[in-house]
């Protein structure tokens, strides 16, 4: 925190009151003051009650101390006046309101996690990007994986505190609290980091919260961020990874906005229109028509690529009866998932019938 934040507020309040009004550090300096010939001293009696004191306001002999919020929970200054008074107390309750909130507008300009996270917020105008970026040194042209964290079921604030363990340069990468169950992390990326190191990067997050901390967390992660201003739209993907894999990657606890497919794009299609295409796609009888056992040899068959050999080895059954249940199949809904055709429209079918069934919170 600069000094002369604190000087800049004394000076406004030094015509209010006839009383000294200053601030201290953690070691008794004083570093701002109504008498600019006390900057730079140590105050004694302020080093003797701090260690005591019970409250954040307290008094000596000479004046009344009063402790100042701050981001951390470290004390780090207080702001004191002459006196002890009930008006030396009163100045200094409003000198604190004062310098509190002086601090607190310095850290939201110049504080670059703060700056961050109005980015992928989007509380920042787009032309302030490059003026802020530019106050702070911010580098705005360098690769940048964002990576969201989304505690499932129980929430517990170590997460936040193990992430950011994980990332202790402060300067070039952010860990930032964005809701009860939600973080995000901001990494900087080699020029030729590959996004299998970032998927790796991922996986190893969601396996030390799990083993660490016996909680379930979902990681989605966005396309990589080549400038400051694409932040907010790769923290939108790594929502939209999120709930997409939610609906259709329900077992995997990392999912990366690329890998999506097709899902990705069913998930932004209307209700009505999934529910036309459902209708036109099963003409004869509804997938509902379909056994469970029937579904699972279905799923064992796409995901051997419609290899009716391979699929029936791993089913442990004979080949022919594998064929047997695939005529079943065309018979109830008409289509012969060993053609190629058929077989991607009840593929894309099933998918739209899964994302109709998380609109509805029903089990298909």
């Amino acid at each position: 925190m600069s000094s002369r934040i604190f000087q800049g507020v004394i000076v406004q309040m030094k015509d209010a009151t006839d009383r000294c009004i200053g601030v201290v550090d953690e070691q008794g300096f004083v570093i701002a003051c109504s008498e600019l010939a006390t900057i730079g001293s140590r105050l004694d009696d302020f080093q003797q009650a701090v260690g005591t004191a019970p409250e954040p306001l307290f008094t000596t002999a000479e004046r009344t101390f009063k402790i100042l919020s701050g981001s951390t929970a470290r004390f780090e200054y207080a702001v004191f006046v002459e006196g002890t008074d009930a008006i030396a107390r009163s100045v200094c309750i409003l000198a604190s309101v004062g310098m509190n909130e002086a601090s607190t507008n310095f850290e939201e300009k110049h504080n670059k996690a703060a700056f961050v996270k109005n980015i992928i917020s989007d509380n920042i105008l787009p032309g302030d990007v490059y003026v802020r970026a530019k106050e702070l040194h911010f580098t705005t042209d360098v690769p940048r994986a964002v990576i969201l964290i989304r505690q499932q079921e129980a929430t517990d604030i170590a997460v936040l505190e193990l992430v950011q363990n994980l990332f202790p340069d402060r300067q070039h990468d952010f860990v930032l609290s964005v809701s009860e169950s939600d973080i995000v992390v901001i990494k900087q990326l080699s020029e030729d980091e590959p996004s299998e190191q970032v998927i790796a990067l991922a996986q190893s997050i969601e396996q030390q919260i799990q083993q660490e901390l016996r909680i379930r967390a979902v990681v989605g992660i966005g396309t990589t961020a080549y400038h400051l201003r694409e932040l907010a739209d790769r923290y939108k993907e790594a929502q939209v990874a999120i709930e997409v894999g939610r609906v259709f990657e329900n077992d995997k606890p990392v999912i990366h906005y690329e890998n999506l497919g097709i899902g990705r794009i069913i998930y932004q299609l209307p209700v009505t229109l999934c529910e036309m295409f459902l209708s036109e796609a099963f003409k004869k009888n509804p997938i509902e028509a379909l056994d469970e056992d029937t579904l699972d040899t279905i799923n064992k068959f796409f995901e051997n690529n419609l290899n009716v050999s391979e699929t029936a080895r791993k089913l442990y059954v004979h080949r022919n009866t594998l064929v047997y249940r695939l005529e079943k199949v065309k018979k109830i809904t008409g289509l012969d998932l060993r053609e190629f055709e058929d077989a991607i429209l009840f593929k894309v079918a099933v998918m739209v019938k899964q994302y109709l069934n998380s609109q509805n919170n029903t089990k298909f």
